[in-house]
């Protein structure tokens, strides 16, 4: 095989490249000397590429950590390099799998030519090697007495192994060289060339930015009496690094020191607040990190320290999470509220320890109080408001609650036992208040009042994310949600609009408060007399209506046009602005919702003024009912007989019962439809007394469900004479197999069965 070298202005423009890569100043290295113009002279007949990829073609790269990789190793004197390299013959190729550590290339096989593994500091020279006349890919590492050729399968895997022993090479040396500095201006000219080699690097790897960061770190944790310029100088200098990672936990001790030393430096507003905001935004658990917690809080006061310094911090809140909770970035407020607690406990945690006198923490929460003193009457109750302020005060109150002889008998368990205290109770009834004297340092005190500060700016949105943390904890628990009703009610009665939008869902797709508490939802236990009062309050703000009116017809149309059925005057209105404002395109579901106005006396009075103005309602109705028609879910028989008694419904072919109450007492409504073809009962209390009833006056019907019904063998024989079904699902019922075969026998146009999860199956 021949091997030769040629030369062109690519490769001399790739030689620049592999120069400016290779031959970057490292301390106490001296730098590789060019190579002389005539190493692009050919050395064979054969055309062999010695060329390097240059970064800017865009090729990305994962590190590679491990890979299956042909070795061949050369051995030779220096001399007779390019002798060996152009000889025809080459020599054998061993499969390896090779492990790129930290400090060497070693082989999971430890045999023939990686029988010792090679370490970084001997590799002197890193090529890549290519061939006109094969289709061999390899990579060529040069060590003192030879050197080793590993060949992968293409290109593309050839570089990938180029650029990450090129990458562990240098992270070697430079880890190798900052571990013991001389002079630290030499230093921070390293750091800058190890941070300028992460950013320009092709390989994409997380890795990648945290290795140099890592390095830094250490070096900074082993020379502690660094000056406060050497502090901006290197806190600069790794600042590009920082922008998409997080710092490593001794970094974010050394950005502590220099926000607590130094919080006036320029350094905490234009390099750590970026930082600070991407933590906020992207960090997912602070127990995990507790450092990065501890970093935004002494940025926090680092800015409250300045000359407007709580209206800084003021700034920075509302620029990561606004009045309004819009925020595009759902973790922003769990970690501002993580940030402010740990900093408030922080205040008191020395003090609750350190005083014999002093009430624990768990007391201080639940309310200590003395058990010989008489209880106090109950004040009224309170609407929901911010706490007061308490910024720049020498003396916090601890509010101590006492319950009212009402809740205290609430609370106590069996044989008037104590019992702890109900969390509900305490939202709801409203304590009496005493106050405990509690005396801080300054600078405790000054921590205290930028922090609550702070919680005083999110006092609504924590209580909403507290509340959301327990949704899918704790909301099938009946006790617990029908506690909570009343807590979200007060929101509800709130006369401030930013407390209404805790009502809403905070992201798209995700179901507020107002929809659990719909009928049909996980947390309805009230007929939707919740929903109806929230969907009221939220119709009355100041929110875009028509907006809003297409979220509820996309989501909730079902349960507004049951709760229509039933009278609710608030569901009627929106059920005619839903008619006004041409929400719904579909003929059928237009004519349902006229259906269901015209059941109650309200609705009838609504729909007769809105017909008064928009004229082209009554053609739509004298057209003809409905064709299709489905009933809300937890419907009931009387909602059934008030919607079909309420107008016309002859052309109506098919309609859905399914997941409703209705039972087989229905029936009676549904033998008044003539034209009925499909009939949905899911799921339904529907039983073999209404079947048999059906039977004999809906001969047309063609579709029947009742899956999950609770009828018999008596109810499904009859059956037989409905000679039109051409689809039966009986799943889930107490069909036998001898009325399976009775059925198909006596039904010729029966196509469709379903007999799954029954005696038939």
């Amino acid at each position: 095989m021949d091997f030769n070298s040629s030369g062109g202005g690519n490769e001399l423009h790739n030689k620049q490249f592999y120069q400016s890569e290779e031959s970057k100043p490292l301390l106490g290295e001296m730098s590789a000397p060019t190579p002389p113009e005539g190493n692009n002279i050919k050395l064979g007949a054969g055309p062999c590429k010695r060329t390097l990829l240059h970064c800017s073609s865009g090729m990305r790269y994962k590190l590679l950590q491990e890979g299956d990789i042909q070795v061949c190793v050369v051995k030779h004197p220096r001399t007779f390099l390019s002798k060996i390299l152009t000889s025809k013959f080459l020599r054998r190729w061993e499969p390896h799998h090779l492990t790129l550590t930290d400090c060497s290339l070693a082989s999971a096989t430890p045999t023939g030519y990686m029988e010792a593994a090679l370490s970084y500091s001997t590799i002197e020279d890193l090529q890549l090697l290519s061939w006109d006349n094969a289709p061999k890919y390899c990579v060529q590492l040069s060590f003192p007495g030879g050197t080793v050729l590993l060949q992968a399968a293409n290109s593309y895997l050839r570089d990938q192994w180029f650029h990450s022993l090129q990458w562990k090479k240098k992270i070697y040396k430079y880890r190798k060289v900052l571990n013991n500095p001389s002079r630290w201006e030499v230093v921070l000219k390293e750091i800058r060339s190890l941070v300028d080699m992460a950013l320009t690097s092709p390989l994409q790897d997380e890795s990648i930015h945290q290795a140099p960061l890592q390095i830094i770190s250490t070096l900074l944790a082993e020379n502690t009496n660094l000056s406060s310029q050497d502090h901006e100088n290197i806190i600069v200098a790794i600042a590009p690094l920082l922008e998409k990672n997080h710092p490593p936990p001794d970094l974010c001790e050394f950005f502590c020191k220099h926000c607590r030393e130094r919080p006036r430096s320029m350094v905490v507003i234009e390099v750590f607040t970026p930082v600070v905001q991407r933590i906020l935004k992207h960090n997912m658990d602070f127990g995990k990190c507790p450092r990065l917690r501890l970093f935004t809080q002494e940025y926090i006061l680092a800015l409250n320290e300045l000359n407007a310094g709580m209206e800084v911090v003021k700034k920075f809140i509302h620029s990561m999470h606004g009045p309004s909770g819009q925020c595009p970035h759902p973790r922003v407020l769990p970690n501002l509220v993580a940030v402010c607690l740990a900093a408030i406990y922080s205040c008191y945690e020395e003090l609750i320890n350190s005083r014999d006198n002093s009430p624990s923490l768990k007391e201080i929460r639940n309310g200590c109080q003395q058990q010989n003193e008489p209880p106090l009457s109950p004040s009224p109750t309170l609407p929901l408001s911010p706490p007061p302020s308490i910024v720049n005060s020498s003396e916090i109150l601890v509010e101590l609650e006492r319950n009212n002889n009402t809740a205290n008998a609430r609370r106590k368990g069996p044989a008037g036992s104590d019992s702890e205290p109900n969390l509900i109770d305490c939202l709801l009834v409203s304590p009496a208040l005493n106050a405990l004297s509690i005396q801080l340092p300054a600078q405790a005190d000054r921590v205290l009042g930028c922090f609550a500060l702070i919680l005083k700016m999110l006092v609504l949105h924590v209580l909403m994310i507290i509340l959301t943390s327990l949704l899918f904890r704790a909301l099938a628990h009946a006790k617990f949600t029908k506690e909570l009703k009343y807590v979200i009610q007060r929101f509800a009665e709130d006369p401030r609009q930013e407390v209404h939008s805790c009502l809403l869902s905070v992201r798209s797709g995700k179901d507020g408060w107002f929809q659990l508490y719909s009928p049909g939802g996980v947390a309805c236990d009230d007929d939707g007399e919740l929903f109806a009062s929230m969907v009221h309050i939220l119709m009355g703000s100041c929110y875009k209506t028509k907006k809003f009116l297409l979220s509820l017809a996309e989501n909730k149309l079902g349960p507004c046009m049951l709760l229509a059925l039933r009278g609710n005057q608030t569901m009627v209105e929106i059920l005619c602005l839903m008619l006004e404002y041409n929400i719904m395109e579909n003929k059928d579901t237009q004519l349902q919702i006229i259906s269901t106005l015209e059941s109650t006396p309200v609705g009838l009075h609504m729909y007769e003024q809105l017909c008064d103005r928009q004229r082209e309602l009554k053609e739509l109705q004298r057209k003809g009912g409905p064709t299709r028609l489905t009933l809300p879910s937890k419907s009931t028989d009387a909602d059934l007989a008030r919607l079909l008694s309420s107008g016309s419904f002859g052309n109506l072919e098919n309609l859905s019962l399914a997941f409703t109450n209705v039972t087989s007492a229905c029936a009676e409504q549904l033998i008044k439809l003539p034209s009925l073809k499909q009939l949905n009962l899911w799921s339904t209390q529907f039983g073999d007394t209404g079947l048999r009833l059906l039977s004999e006056h809906l001969a047309c019907l063609q579709v029947l469900n009742l899956c999950e019904t609770p009828v018999t063998d008596a109810g499904l024989l009859s059956l037989s004479s409905m000679k039109s079904l051409c689809s039966l699902n009986m799943n889930s019922t107490k069909l036998t197999a001898d009325t399976y075969d009775d059925l198909k026998a006596k039904l010729p146009n029966l196509k469709e069965v379903d007999v799954r999860y029954t005696e038939a199956w």
